[in-house]
């Protein structure tokens, strides 16, 4: 495995390359913000930040700051090394369907029992996702699920160039 060369880290940001591996999980105040058809359907200042090596923070929002009735069970699930089995969740939003477009852990493993309730939007299957009023960019790829905002720097997994890490 190569080591990326990282950006560098300006005033007031963090590299992904110092968060941990096992991924950090803890509540924080900011805001969270996710649109889908020009509808706020979640909102939350108590969302888990959970940061890995090399991926942008991925924000999960309790469920009870999610607009009621717009998540439905999708089919298909995956496995977190860390975080255990994930189920996914289609967003419906005035008759429209956004197929997994967001995720959740409904029995997480030691040490991330605080995910549980909670459930992670993919910034690339919604129409607006922000953290403190910045609209966020997506993560690249199609299986990543994480935020980059002003205050993260790289390079991130999922960028190409970046299968070998």
């Amino acid at each position: 495995m190569r080591t990326p060369r990282r950006d560098s880290v300006g005033p007031g940001q963090e590299s992904v390359w110092d968060y941990p591996r096992p991924p950090s999980a803890e509540v924080t105040p900011r805001r969270v913000v996710v649109e889908i058809g020009g509808r706020v359907v979640a909102d939350t200042t108590r969302a888990v930040r959970v940061c890995e090596t090399s991926h942008p923070p991925v924000y999960y929002v309790p469920r009870e700051d999610v607009v009621p009735g717009v998540l439905e069970r999708a089919g298909g699930s995956s496995w977190c090394e860390w975080k255990g089995a994930a189920t996914y969740w289609d967003a419906v939003v005035d008759g429209t369907r956004r197929p997994s477009a967001a995720w959740s852990y409904e029995q997480p493993t030691a040490g991330y029992e605080h995910l549980r309730g909670a459930v992670a939007f993919y910034p690339s299957r919604v129409d607006r996702a922000t953290v403190d009023g910045e609209q966020v960019r997506a993560q690249a790829g199609d299986f990543y699920g994480g935020w980059i905002t002003g205050d993260v720097v790289g390079p991130f997994k999922g960028e190409p160039g970046t299968l070998g890490w």
